[in-house]
């Protein structure tokens, strides 16, 4: 007797890089554009463009970079100021 799986959805939360500039890139959640500034996002600023365009969206509230392995709430794009974690990527340790 053979096992049969229930095919999933087709997935409905597609997420597209639209642009990208020296300032940051805009990315398109459904009908939902968001712009990423590299100075608030900076783990982006020396990525290249193939590995900031192959983005996934796992979840509705989840995209994630895997060439990147970088992990982003779509909310900490939408309200940055209540996501107050900064990356310590390009800065100078003092001694």
């Amino acid at each position: 007797m053979k096992m049969k799986f229930a095919t999933l959805g087709t997935d409905t939360s597609a997420v597209e890089v639209t642009n990208i500039s020296q300032h940051g890139f805009w990315l398109l959640l459904g009908d939902e554009e968001l712009f990423l500034p590299f100075a608030e996002f900076p783990w982006f600023r020396d990525a290249s463009v193939g590995k900031i365009l192959r983005v996934e969206r796992p979840s509705a509230n989840h995209l994630y970079w895997p060439d990147l392995d970088i992990d982003l709430a779509v909310e900490s794009i939408r309200q940055p100021n209540r996501f107050p974690l900064v990356s310590s990527v390009g800065t100078i340790s003092e001694a």
